[in-house]
């Protein structure tokens, strides 16, 4: 946290004067054995809302500067502080919201298993570019083949793509269309 502290104050900054407070987003994931935290990125969406008072489409509330923070895993940088507080880990499946959990297959439940991480195997096979099914697949192969060669990997292949910039989004999404459960 503390090398990344000027980091963390410019786009603070950077987010307060381009759409206001607050630049933390919080929120509740479900976590390791299932138990519920609230993660913290910064905010890449404006609360924008139709006439009837609904959150409009994340393509039409992700800002310029929220694509950028997406797409360099800067958004990511206040899950550090889930890191210290041990909810999560950096390596590991990434937290999922907790509107999913009844919608998942028993394997596909076995990514809590493990602590979620910032970065995972997932991640760095496709991101959001790959479609549930398989992110599932990948966070439970993470799960049976979990070591500390693996989480190296793991983070040395993050940093490529972070510079490669891939999978940020899904095809027609601007993230990543809802989970809705298992087709299989």
């Amino acid at each position: 946290m503390i090398i990344f502290a000027p980091l963390l104050i410019i786009i603070a900054i950077l987010l307060w004067q381009k759409i206001g407070f607050p630049v933390i987003f919080k929120h509740s994931r479900t976590g390791h054995f299932e138990k519920m935290f609230t993660i913290y990125k910064f905010r890449t969406m404006i609360q924008k809302m139709d006439t009837k008072g609904v959150l409009l489409p994340d393509q039409d509330r992700l800002t310029k500067l929220g694509r950028f923070l997406r797409s360099t895993s800067f958004d990511e940088l206040p899950s550090l502080w889930n890191v210290l507080k041990g909810d999560m880990s950096i390596v590991g499946p990434r937290p999922l919201l907790p509107e999913y959990f009844s919608l998942y297959t028993k394997e596909q439940n076995r990514r809590h298993e493990v602590k979620p991480g910032i970065t995972g195997w997932a991640q760095v096979n496709g991101r959001n570019a790959v479609s549930w099914e398989q992110k599932f697949k990948l966070d439970v192969w993470y799960v049976d083949h979990q070591s500390f060669c693996l989480d190296l990997k793991i983070l040395f292949l993050t940093i490529f793509k972070v510079f490669k910039r891939e999978g940020i989004s899904q095809n027609g999404h601007a993230t990543m269309e809802k989970f809705k459960g298992s087709s299989t």
